[in-house]
């Protein structure tokens, strides 16, 4: 039994309220005939979780996805929380897709990382959006940044980065323009590609020159991972381009092999 301690709610996508999110008119190819089952884990600093929420319940039920949506937002609006959810050794239990969009980079006791990642390589696949990758970015052990498929522990300055699309076979790159810019977002300096990660776009910082990783997926025990540096600004989460990739990871996800 999750505690009360947490907000968690399963959203009707049809009864969001129009928040000013713009809409994705482009469906994507043969989604999924049964609904997906997704949890979101939001919370911590520096970004607006409700707007990026209502935004990705939005895009999917846009692009003929269904879904059923599970979103716990926990652990306030600091950086060092640890939420009850993973409390819960079968936390992942009964997800098609899991979906991390938080940001605690103070977090670093490595029990409780542990039984977040646990989870995953048992076969819990996932979306890791932006913060996400900075989030126990204070811990000494490597298992959450494996897991993640990158490790970065900084970030350049906000600017709208061309994106270098480096897999367009790829089914979670269709239909992303060749002359695709982000919009106004942060770049996140990447240490280490992980060597079961394999990159499907990039972007030059405008500071060294060195190309980033900004989509990419990974493998984890029995998980596939799809990754994203970009997610900081509502901008970000207003883009139909960068919505309809999170919408394709969803689908590309949840389809079994």
């Amino acid at each position: 039994m999750l505690s009360l301690s947490f907000t968690l709610a399963v959203v009707a996508v049809a009864s969001i309220l129009d928040s000013g999110v713009a809409r994705s008119q482009t469906d994507v190819s043969n989604a999924s005939e049964r609904s997906v089952d997704i949890l979101l884990i939001t919370g911590g600093c520096c970004h607006d979780y409700d707007f990026q929420t209502k935004a990705m319940q939005l895009a999917v039920k846009d692009h003929g996805i269904k879904a059923n949506w599970t979103v716990v937002n926990d652990g306030g609006t600091g950086t060092d929380a640890q939420i009850a959810l993973y409390d819960d050794p079968e936390w992942a239990t009964g997800y098609d897709v899991v979906i991390h969009n938080e940001c605690f980079a103070d977090t670093k006791d490595p029990a409780y990382i542990r039984r977040i990642t646990k989870a995953h390589h048992a076969g819990a696949n996932a979306i890791v959006i932006h913060c996400a990758m900075h989030t126990y970015r204070g811990a000494e052990i490597d298992d959450w940044r494996e897991f993640l498929g990158v490790t970065s522990r900084k970030h350049d300055h906000q600017s709208r980065y061309p994106v270098k699309i480096e897999k367009p076979g790829h089914p979670i790159m269709a239909n992303v323009p060749a002359d695709y810019v982000s919009a106004t977002d942060e770049l996140y300096v990447i240490e280490k590609l992980w060597p079961r990660a394999e990159v499907l776009a990039t972007s030059e910082s405008e500071n060294t020159k060195v190309a980033h990783p900004v989509f990419w997926t990974n493998t984890y025990g029995q998980a596939k991972v799809f990754g994203t540096t970009y997610g900081h600004s509502n901008d970000t989460f207003s883009d139909d381009v960068f919505l309809g990739v999170l919408c394709r990871a969803v689908v590309w996800l949840s389809q079994p092999e």
